[in-house]
């Protein structure tokens, strides 16, 4: 009913002779060590006009993206400790009241948040000036731009 499906053992004995162990042998070996890929090592230059390559691991940032980052980690730590603070102390005193504990922990976050707005206004704007060589066109039109639509078909009428 059902086909032989067992292997079928090879007779004892009958392998490959001296002379053609030797020659599989080297077959191998010959295959192992066949380059399959090419590297060039002659030494790079210090400088050049050749565009930068991604490195593996995290892509690359803007100083401004490691900036908003670090931000975002240090706010994430500050709410866990004070979020925990507040719970050990509620869960030690066994009859704390969870909004007194929440005015008294977030007062000093919000007044921190408030003094760091207030420091980022406090700054004065920058200096920018212009250096031009040759004549300058300045264009002062104004584009009133209009987005409608489910796909947003934008129209510029200047």
């Amino acid at each position: 009913m059902h086909p032989d499906t067992t292997p079928q053992t090879a007779p004892v004995g009958t392998g490959l002779s001296e002379v053609q162990a030797d020659v599989e042998a080297r077959r191998i070996i010959a295959d192992a060590y066949r380059p399959t890929a090419y590297r060039d090592d002659t030494p790079v230059p210090a400088h050049g006009d050749a565009p930068a390559v991604a490195q593996p691991g995290r892509p690359p940032m803007s100083q401004g993206a490691t900036d908003a980052s670090v931000l975002m980690l240090a706010g994430g730590t500050t709410t866990v400790m004070v979020g925990g603070t507040a719970a050990v102390l509620m869960y030690v005193s066994q009859f704390a009241d969870p909004i007194v504990c929440g005015l008294v922990f977030g007062a000093p976050t919000a007044l921190v948040l408030a003094l760091a707005q207030l420091a980022k206004r406090a700054k004065p704007a920058p200096d920018i000036h212009h250096h031009y060589q040759g004549p300058v066109y300045q264009d002062r039109r104004t584009v009133n731009t209009r987005t409608t639509g489910v796909w947003a078909k934008t129209n510029n009428q200047p």
